[in-house]
């Protein structure tokens, strides 16, 4: 019984870990997030192509993303995740 115990601790010790670090490691605000996006994308915007930031509510995140053509969907270059709680 005392080893059940401590394999249940170590699991819930990681899982609380692992949900600190994923709220830790967000950008504070949509405002910082949306921010970070468009100054990643004055970098993009000298190569060839059309990039853009887009904001999904669904996923609380601002993505940086390529257009391709109207047949193909758009390539994501990076997501900017921020903490909305």
């Amino acid at each position: 019984m005392k080893w059940i115990n401590s394999v249940f601790l170590l699991f819930i010790s990681i899982v609380i870990s692992l949900v600190l670090f994923y709220w830790l490691s967000g950008i504070d605000s949509a405002f910082e997030a949306d921010q970070s996006c468009h100054a990643l994308l004055k970098n993009y915007l000298d190569r060839s192509g059309d990039y853009g930031c887009d904001h999904d509510t669904e996923t609380h995140q601002w993505i940086l993303y390529e257009k391709q053509s109207e047949s193909n969907p758009a390539d994501i270059i990076k997501k900017f995740r921020y903490r909305f709680l």
